[in-house]
């Protein structure tokens, strides 16, 4: 013969176990949004690192000439450019919101490098609020759309006019 208590403890384990698997899955879903917001943070830092390696690159005089931009990205680590050891960047970091690591190059007409994006397709969850120099990052679809580029300035020749 089955008691009445026994029923209503197995009713009430039931439930405990529903609410229970509930909560984790509403905190499951909290720190998937955690590690992304983290992953976003370390996008923008790590872009950021190869733009200003790039920008460096670019500006380091070696015989008083400027304006050249890498060939690879194992150029912004060691510089070919000096027989001395010169560092633009301290290591060459992956890509941390793709699932292979990898970033797409972005090159100039020559086929040098003048930036990197991210090779995922995922939407961020940053919209807007970006720092002055990333605002162009506001409302994209996609993180391979959030492209850490250096645009070199253009240095323009005078033509000097000749008064006749």
């Amino acid at each position: 013969m089955v008691d009445m208590k026994d029923g209503f403890t197995y009713i009430i384990t039931l439930f405990a176990i529903v609410i229970i698997g509930i909560s984790l899955s509403i905190a499951g879903q909290s720190w998937k949004t955690i590690v992304k917001r983290e992953k976003e943070k370390e996008l923008l830092f790590r872009g950021d690192q190869y733009k200003k390696a790039i920008m460096s690159y670019y500006n380091f005089r070696k015989r008083g000439k400027t304006g050249s931009l890498p060939g690879k990205p194992k150029d912004l680590l060691k510089d070919p450019r000096s027989s001395a050891t010169v560092r633009h960047i301290r290591k060459l970091y992956p890509d941390p919101v793709s699932k292979d690591g990898k970033w797409i190059l972005i090159f100039d007409r020559n086929k040098r490098i003048k930036g990197v994006k991210s090779s995922s397709t995922e939407e961020p969850l940053k919209k807007g609020n970006f720092p002055p120099e990333y605002r162009k990052f506001a409302n994209k679809k996609r993180y391979c759309d959030w492209e850490f580029s250096f645009e070199p300035k253009v240095k323009r020749r005078r033509i000097g006019r000749k008064n006749f």
